[in-house]
């Protein structure tokens, strides 16, 4: 069961947490979401508030999804989830019903925002800002080994109006 936490409180290692441990980004509402895995992003505080900030491609199904909605979610999960949070990153849900093949159960925290019972950590965000990356203002060598095919990343940067952990 999830409970409700100061966000303050989170006691993560964020590099870890993102980098190693992955997370999925779901926007939409309860009976209509979608999901990615990322393991790109940051927390911290920004114009005063605690903040989340992703990076979503172009192509991605979720962008959709993140665009139209006021609110997305970071769900955080323990490590007998990496084959759920693999099939999350690697199939679109405008082909498979993602959340169905994990056995992901959907509640929603602050303005419907989805997000899934099964998850040890789950931040719900308000959007603040969003940005497309500029390719003029990066180095070479990032283009060339991360965007070979020039989709660079929309940078949404969400306020955390809540945050939810597991006894």
């Amino acid at each position: 069961m999830l409970r409700r936490i100061d966000v303050k409180d989170l006691k993560d290692n964020v590099f870890s947490l993102i980098g190693d441990e992955w997370m999925l980004i779901t926007a939409g509402t309860a009976d209509n979401c979608n999901t990615m895995t990322a393991s790109w992003g940051g927390l911290g505080i920004m114009w005063g508030e605690p903040a989340a900030t992703v990076y979503v491609r172009p192509q991605r199904y979720t962008k959709e999804f993140i665009d139209r909605e006021e609110y997305f979610t970071l769900s955080f999960f323990g490590p007998e989830y990496k084959k759920e949070l693999a099939l999350c990153g690697a199939k679109s849900g405008r082909e498979v019903d993602k959340i169905g093949e994990c056995g992901f159960t959907v509640a929603c925290g602050e303005g419907g925002a989805p997000y899934f019972e099964q998850a040890r950590l789950v931040l719900v965000c308000q959007k603040m800002y969003a940005q497309d990356m500029d390719a003029d203002a990066m180095p070479e060598a990032v283009k060339e080994k991360w965007y070979p095919n020039r989709d660079y990343h929309t940078m949404y940067l969400g306020r955390i109006v809540e945050a939810y952990t597991k006894d």
